[in-house]
């Protein structure tokens, strides 16, 4: 320390580049899986046993690419407090994009999952499309995927969270439950799944938003009564020790090999056992994968945080409980983020 209110220099860049690389590089570990083994592509491994590949190149490039922002990101001059609306910023970005994919995918696939049922999706698409539309590999690879797609777009021009429209979202595909029950006596089990579908994005990708609004319960009796620099001290060493780990350890046991906990039931487009039912449960397990991309993004946000009130800057001003202000051009996050572009 070289001053009892600022951090060393040296401690204040070295957190700043672990916390900015192991966000970069949980990023890159689950584009470079899915490259592995979802598209066949040669893993960074197999260039030291089976010898030079293009794609095991690129894969290794993105890990480079990865190291060399973990270096760039505490040279910029930028405050801890900045660094961190930034990484709130990312894992924003990360829950926005996954708020459309699920619920473009989910309408998707609720709509065929009743014309099945009713079996009017052969007089719509013809006897050969029917028949794919019932595989859940097709329905996975040409239904899903290029809907996900179109939501990374949708959600990099987006300028909110938007997460907690799901609760409404809930609430209105049980409503559809109860109505259809007992007003029509109509029920199918695609309409439990899409409930269930969902509910298990609202459980899994809210808890980044919560940890950043502080919502999260606290089972101790005493932090409450610390002064702000021992609040900081406790919340950066549980982000750095718990947190931060924690999200590794969902990654490294969830994508650990193409029959890990995740990678298993993404790769063969895992259904459930209800023939008509929705074609959506392999996504479920993905979910994981955002929560830890997402939550890891936030521990280092608030990592950074706390370092920045323990190197005696003003804490990042508290943005008010309106989620869709969050990254608007004229909000706390949407101007640091301008001032990065």
């Amino acid at each position: 320390m070289t001053d009892s209110l600022t951090l060393n220099p040296f401690v204040s860049w070295f957190c700043r580049l672990l916390g900015s690389g192991s966000v970069a590089l949980g990023i890159v570990v689950v584009v470079n899986n899915f490259l592995t083994y979802g598209y066949g592509l040669p893993s960074p491994m197999s260039l030291f046993g089976d010898g030079f590949s293009i794609g095991a190149l690129f894969q290794v490039a993105l890990i480079a690419g990865a190291i060399g922002f973990a270096f760039w990101f505490p040279m910029r001059g930028k405050k801890l407090s900045d660094d961190a609306i930034l990484m709130d910023f990312v894992s924003t970005k990360i829950i926005t994009i996954a708020f459309w994919a699920v619920l473009m995918v989910g309408i998707a696939d609720a709509v065929l999952s009743f014309l099945r049922v009713e079996d009017l999706h052969v007089a719509m698409f013809g006897q050969d499309l029917a028949t794919k539309i019932g595989l859940a590999s097709w329905r996975g690879a040409f239904i899903h995927i290029p809907i996900m797609l179109l939501a990374v777009v949708i959600g990099m021009r987006d300028k909110s969270v938007s997460v907690v429209w799901l609760i409404l979202l809930v609430v209105l595909a049980e409503l559809l439950i109860v109505i259809a029950r007992f007003v029509f006596a109509y029920e199918q089990t695609f309409m439990g799944d899409l409930v269930r579908f969902w509910y298990a994005a609202l459980f899994l990708f809210a808890s980044a938003f919560t940890l950043k609004e502080e919502g999260h319960v606290r089972v101790d009796v005493i932090f409450a009564g610390f002064r702000e620099r021992t609040k900081a001290w406790v919340n950066a060493t549980g982000t750095a020790f718990f947190g931060i780990p924690l999200c590794w350890i969902i990654l490294w046991r969830g994508l650990s090999g193409k029959s890990s906990l995740i990678n298993s039931p993404m790769l063969n487009f895992e259904t459930s056992m209800s023939g008509f039912g929705m074609y959506v449960k392999y996504l479920m397990a993905a979910f994981l994968v955002v929560f830890a991309l997402s939550m890891l993004a936030q521990f280092t946000s608030y990592f950074l945080s706390a370092l920045s009130v323990l190197d005696g800057e003003t804490p990042p001003k508290k943005p008010e409980r309106d989620v869709d202000r969050d990254t608007a051009p004229g909000s706390s996050t949407g101007q640091a983020v301008e001032k990065e572009a």
